[in-house]
């Protein structure tokens, strides 16, 4: 098991970055993809990206292709989301998540540990 904690939201104008952060605890860290999914107000959580264990491989939602990147670091037992050149259709409550599997899920079914999530917002 991994404990999740996301920081780093915020409110921001459209066209700016911001930074979130994923702490977790436990020494098996690189034992798990890590992936973020956002909820937008009354919709669906939706895939944003995953990492691999070691970092080699990423995945992101078309959506943010380009503007978001994700990282880890697992030193520092924390992955981290990019996001430049922010819409406001990006705002959202944002999480991270931990799976076993080794390919990069979209689902979030196959993600089995979920932080409390953090809140962006993006102004127009």
């Amino acid at each position: 098991q991994v404990q999740l904690v996301e920081s780093g939201g915020g409110l921001v104008q459209a066209g700016g970055s911001l930074r979130l952060s994923c702490a977790a605890s436990g020494r098996t860290f690189s034992s798990y993809g890590m992936g973020w999914f956002r909820q937008p107000p009354g919709k669906e959580r939706e895939f944003v990206a995953a990492i691999s264990r070691f970092g080699r491989d990423t995945r992101y939602a078309e959506s943010v292709k380009g503007r978001f990147t994700i990282s880890r670091d697992n030193a520092k037992n924390t992955v981290y989301l990019q996001m430049n050149s922010l819409k406001p259709e990006d705002t959202a409550n944002y999480y991270c998540a931990a799976t076993p599997q080794v390919l990069l899920p979209t689902g979030p079914y196959a993600y089995a540990n979920w932080g409390q999530g953090t809140q962006v917002t993006v102004s127009s």
